[in-house]
């Protein structure tokens, strides 16, 4: 789910992204609320609330709201430049160094988050929206702006348009790949919801506090993990079917 790209790339490989990453964007989303009181997934209100602030005349007040917003495209850009730098390199899995540096980014806050007091409740906001903006630059990657999975606004305007297209056959005549679109859309919406429930009972239920980001940690390594595995078992029996042929011969 995490090689696949182009042509290669099917819905199966966009459904299985989209549930890890949006899963753990809803934990995240929840996890920093609970903790800082501030969303972590996006930057909307963010930026509503710094124009408050300037148009009130407190700029210094609204700079705060500037660095969250700068954070997430700090993450965007970085993951961006890492693919790239990297696309060249067969041997390598582009996607695996800016998942890899979201964990660090995580890991990270659970650290700091335990050793500094509530004056530093902003840089460690900074941090998860980099993260959070390191994930849905590099999931818009690999699903070419197919899936993106760290806010909802844009999934049920997209949704709605999909839905309203339904009624409209003779003009939409593409009826399963508008369907597979609505599929998609559903199941990010859908398990962006579970990633918040789930942190939201990791962190006040089970008293995980930011203990909860680790779960996001492990999800990403297992899916890095399996995904790998499955690559290279794959690859080995393709290798080992075409000896077979050659032996044959």
């Amino acid at each position: 789910m995490f090689r696949h790209q182009g042509k290669s790339r099917t819905l199966k490989h966009n459904l299985q992204i989209a549930t890890v990453l949006s899963f753990v964007a809803g934990m995240v989303n929840v996890t920093g609320f609970l903790a800082f009181h501030q969303l972590t997934t996006n930057v909307t209100g963010h930026f509503a609330l710094f124009i408050h602030d300037v148009a009130g005349a407190e700029v210094w007040k609204g700079t705060v709201y500037f660095l969250y917003i700068f954070s997430f495209l700090l993450g965007s850009f970085l993951s961006g430049l890492l693919i790239e730098k990297y696309r060249n390199n067969r041997r390598l899995n582009v996607f695996v160094i800016p998942t890899m540096t979201e964990c660090l980014v995580l890991v990270a806050v659970v650290v700091l988050g335990y050793g500094t007091g509530p004056e530093y409740a902003d840089m460690l906001v900074c941090l998860l929206l980099f993260a959070m903006g390191l994930q849905n630059s590099y999931v818009t990657k690999i699903s070419n702006a197919v899936v993106r999975t760290t806010h909802l606004t844009g999934l049920f305007t997209d949704l709605g348009i999909d839905i309203s297209h339904l009624f409209f056959p003779r003009s939409y005549p593409q009826r399963k790949r508008l369907k597979d679109n609505i599929r998609l859309r559903l199941f990010i919406i859908a398990f962006f919801f579970a990633g918040g429930l789930a942190g939201g009972f990791f962190y006040s239920a089970l008293g995980m506090k930011l203990h909860t980001l680790l779960l996001c940690v492990l999800i990403l390594m297992t899916s890095l993990f399996y995904d790998n595995f499955r690559y290279t078992w794959i690859r080995a029996r393709r290798h080992y079917k075409q000896k077979g042929v050659v032996h044959r011969r």
